[in-house]
């Protein structure tokens, strides 16, 4: 009998010790590196506690699509070309690709065509039109699925490059859903810089200028803007449609930025292009910042073996013709080609500060996304708030700890002691599970060990409310203890596991403060269960194997209580009902957007200011 009450001693105590010195990293900070290197690196702190930011990107599928669409555009016009079919070929739509077929005769050839090239789209029966075929190419279902799985992954890749190169630690950067990417940055000093360099497409594209043309591009807009076909503000796409049957068809109008020398300022300048691209920022190998002649920093590109050939041919085809370097579809500039250029080089200049140049080397380096993304959710929180977090909950945690010792002690005395034991056996597991785990302890996590305590507590409440009745029936100290733990045992599995399965559900659903919540409440539900049941009996078990335990009291507040639970049955019945349809009614109220909802649902800014001195508002 000993010997098995000291082996079950032997295994509470190793992991006591073993939970300790998980924990130990996040107690002091002076213990050697090869400790945290080999051994454990202690409780990591999310955002809401130590500072940074936490943003949810949405990244844009559907533009994945349309992106594709025109890629295949290009590439179906030149093989068509090569084919000596007669098509011409639309700008791309709400996921569709316009497509003239100009002779009718040629429908079956075209057909085997598109299967045998392009058999990722698909298309309808054409109208028929003047001689001609009118098709409506789309991307079939299957290859939507596989653009969009790709299109994720690759804003993946490029976003965990760019934050590597950005310098941040020991950042999060993690997959939600279908379209989300969450990205996690604790610690960092300038969120707004982190945001522009997270959210920008970096989409490189070199064109050539159709100077040739001979279009005053400024005059029609003004005239266009005078027969308001377009409105102040016009967008680029709203521009090229409303000068639509005034420029060529194969040229579209973007706009330049460049600094006027003169004056130094920034000035946007429409500019005309043709639509092909001759290369993109695929070809390129490397980027980084330079400071030209007017002390200005600058972009140099390298590009790779295939993009230099590729370059030195364009510029050898095209000397003393403009070509357009454009960055997310503005032109950053467009140098007339004096020469053939061999050497693999570009500049992309512009008003860029240092930091911005820097960035948008880093980028570059990265990689363009294959779509854009948009920040749905930014929650940013400083070092000065986080400590404060810290201390708030740590103050919360212990007044509350301290109020359940002390109530425990005096309403079951000596078990109260035992409750207690369990209750700091409990923290120090819990606290030596997430550091094993890796897992992140933020400020709804607290909530969650604090949760778990209470949740312990009750635990042993059962037991010896049990025990209670068992004294009363007249039963001896081991056979009350026994049956104590015999009948409080399926009533508390059965409320842990069920906030057990609460837990899983808020961590496979929930976001990230909510998964925080969901892994130390759950972690804490399951150490109550084996230190409630396992630790406080062991205890019991040793004092009366050495016959030191000969009885046990409890605080009785009311002596052998007499109400009529059933008699009153109607008006509980009458009360839970009301309140239900209440219930049903918020619901509803909610579903129907009439409820007061935050900004996690609403959508919107919160703004959580501190203030380093204390001051007072005038009315």
């Amino acid at each position: 009998m000993m010997r098995a009450i000291r082996l079950k001693f032997l295994f509470l105590f190793i992991l006591t010790i073993t939970a300790l010195i998980f924990v130990l990293p996040s107690l002091t900070g002076s213990l050697p590196a090869w400790w945290q290197k080999h051994v454990s690196r202690g409780i990591s702190l999310g955002l809401d506690l130590r500072g940074g930011m936490h943003l949810n990107l949405q990244v844009d599928l559907e533009q994945a699509v349309n992106n594709y669409l025109t890629r295949s555009a290009q590439a179906l016009k030149d093989t068509a070309d090569k084919r000596g079919l007669a098509v011409k070929v639309g700008d791309v739509a709400k996921g569709a690709l316009p497509l003239t077929l100009l002779n009718k005769d040629e429908q079956a050839t075209f057909q085997k065509f598109m299967k045998e090239e392009f058999s990722g789209l698909e298309f309808e029966p054409p109208a028929r039109q003047d001689g001609a075929l009118l098709y409506s190419l789309t991307v079939k279902p299957e290859e939507v699925k596989q653009l969009q799985e790709k299109t994720l992954a690759q804003s993946l890749e490029v976003l965990r490059n760019r934050i590597d190169q950005f310098g941040v630690t020991e950042p999060v950067i993690v997959r939600q859903g279908t379209e989300q990417i969450v990205i996690q940055l604790p610690g960092i000093q300038d969120p707004q810089r982190a945001m522009d360099l997270i959210g920008q497409t970096a989409q490189l594209e070199f064109k050539m200028v159709d100077d040739a043309a001979g279009i005053n591009l400024e005059e029609l807009i003004n005239k266009a803007l005078q027969d308001d076909r377009l409105k102040p503000g016009f967008t680029r796409e709203e521009l090229n449609k409303a000068l639509a049957d005034r420029i060529p068809p194969e040229d579209e109008v973007y706009i330049e930025k460049r600094i006027n020398r003169e004056t130094g300022r920034l000035e946007s300048v429409p500019i005309l292009l043709k639509k092909k691209v001759m290369l993109t920022g695929d070809a390129v190998e490397n980027a980084a910042v330079r400071i030209g002649d007017y002390n200005e920093p600058y972009v140099s590109v390298d590009f790779n073996r295939r993009g230099a050939a590729e370059f030195a041919r364009i510029t050898g085809e095209n000397v003393k013709k403009r070509m357009a370097i454009i960055l997310d579809g503005v032109v950053r500039s467009a140098p007339v080609i004096q020469e053939r250029i061999g050497g693999g080089k570009a500049q992309i200049t512009g008003a860029y500060t240092p930091e911005e140049a820097h960035d948008l080397a880093i980028v570059l380096r990265a990689g363009a996304l294959p779509a854009t993304v948009k920040i749905v959710q930014n929650i940013t929180v400083g070092p000065t708030l986080g400590l404060d977090s810290i201390r708030k909950g740590l103050v919360s945690g212990v007044i509350g700890t301290i109020l359940v010792v002390v109530f425990m002690i005096f309403y079951y005395r000596f078990s109260g002691v035992v409750a207690n034991y369990a209750l700091i056996l409990n923290v120090i597991m819990l606290m030596g599970c997430l550091s094993l785990l890796g897992a992140t302890l933020t400020l709804p996590g607290i909530a969650g060990i604090i949760l778990s305590i209470g949740m312990a507590v009750d635990s042993n409440v059962l037991i010896y409310e049990r025990m209670r009745e068992e004294f009363h029936a007249g039963k001896p100290i081991k056979a009350g203890i026994d049956g104590g733990y015999d009948k409080a045992f399926w009533t508390i599995i059965d409320s842990h596991v069920t906030t057990l399965i609460t837990a899983v559900v808020l961590f496979l659903f929930g976001t990230g403060p909510i998964k925080g919540f969901a892994v130390t409440l759950s972690l804490g539900v399951t150490l109550n269960l084996f230190t409630a049941l396992f630790g406080t009996r062991v205890v019991y078990d040793w004092m009366i194997a050495k016959r030191w335990l000969k009885s046990l009291s409890f605080f009785e507040l009311f002596q052998k209580p007499n109400l009529d639970y059933i008699g009153k049955r109607k008006y509980a019945f009458m009360v839970s009902g009301a309140l239900s349809i209440l219930g049903l009614v918020a619901f509803v109220q909610l579903y129907r957007g009439h409820g007061n909802l935050g900004v996690e649902f609403s959508g919107g800014a919160m703004v959580q200011l501190a203030a380093e001195k204390t001051f007072t508002v005038d009315a």
